[in-house]
């Protein structure tokens, strides 16, 4: 009894430290894939008459995301702490889900004009607060749940899966970039990586 009670247990931390993973894993992917298409993103939302200036735009609107980062990880960091870490997991991947939602579906800046640089900007700030948000409580849920014998390789899942996102993520700019056009790629392409993002929400969840 013992041991089939023990097995049930080694299960049930397995699940639930497999779907926190996945969760920061597609978090990290939708924050990442910005950068991978910045020059497209430039195009679609910052249009100059620069290439430079345009790039350097989009590039400012991903580093927008890191400033609110630290802001996240205090504010959902507490939340966690007082309503609890999966409470505040599902927080932060709905507001990283209406994020990448936003900036996938925006229309660009010749469809309607200085609202589409702000709409993104807007989104990258609630980007950079979800995901500051994540790794605090996510790192504190697997070590919680993970027996102390393997604590270290349960909690080590946490910085593996940021690898694996920004792989998959270069991978799909990568696959992108050989299928596609060039134009297609910039007029469109471009959304369908942050799309796949948001298609997998719902496995996160």
């Amino acid at each position: 009894m013992a041991k089939n009670q023990a097995v049930t247990d080694r299960v049930g931390t397995t699940r639930a430290a497999f779907a926190a993973t996945i969760g920061n894993m597609l978090e990290f992917y939708d924050f990442i894939t910005y950068s991978f298409f910045a020059t497209e993103i430039g195009h679609a939302f910052f249009p100059t008459q620069s290439e430079y200036g345009s790039l350097m735009l989009s590039l400012a609107t991903f580093g927008a995301g890191f400033v609110t980062r630290p802001i996240g990880g205090i504010i959902l960091g507490i939340y966690s702490d007082r309503i609890g870490r999966r409470p505040a997991m599902l927080l932060s991947f709905a507001m990283m889900g209406t994020a990448i939602i936003l900036i996938s579906l925006t229309p660009s800046y010749a469809s309607i004009g200085i609202a589409a640089p702000i709409i993104v900007i807007i989104a990258r700030l609630i980007q950079g607060f979800a995901l500051g948000g994540e790794v605090g409580p996510t790192t504190a849920y697997l070590m919680e749940i993970a027996p102390p014998e393997r604590r270290g390789l349960v909690v080590a899942w946490q910085p593996t899966s940021q690898q694996i996102a920004a792989t998959a993520g270069a991978l799909v700019g990568v696959i992108l970039s050989k299928v596609m056009a060039p134009d297609a790629l910039e007029a469109y392409g471009w959304r369908i990586a942050f799309l796949l993002g948001a298609v997998c929400l719902p496995f996160g969840f």
